[in-house]
């Protein structure tokens, strides 16, 4: 299955892109599979993306949470957090 992915505010300084094309396995099913895939590219990727860190997913510009599954062709969008000051 092929996605577009972005990232977005501190998330894409510390992966060092803003967006990529990725081709994942069958078994990537989920948001949560797809993070788990991008963490174990190691060291940023790991650290960014690592289990328990707060992070915001959109699939095709609608918030959704880590058990949507992927769908052929989607944009997926990770970024940290909002927060207000």
């Amino acid at each position: 299955m092929k996605l577009e992915l972005r990232f977005f505010a501190s998330l894409r300084e510390a992966v060092g892109s803003s967006q990529e094309t990725i081709e994942i396995p069958a078994a990537v099913k989920t948001i949560a599979d797809l993070r788990i895939l991008l963490a174990h590219r190691g060291g940023s990727w790991a650290q960014a993306l690592a289990e328990g860190k707060s992070l915001r997913c959109a699939l095709n510009q609608v918030m959704v949470d880590a058990n949507t599954p992927l769908q052929e062709g989607a944009e997926i969008a990770f970024f940290p957090p909002v927060t207000g000051g």
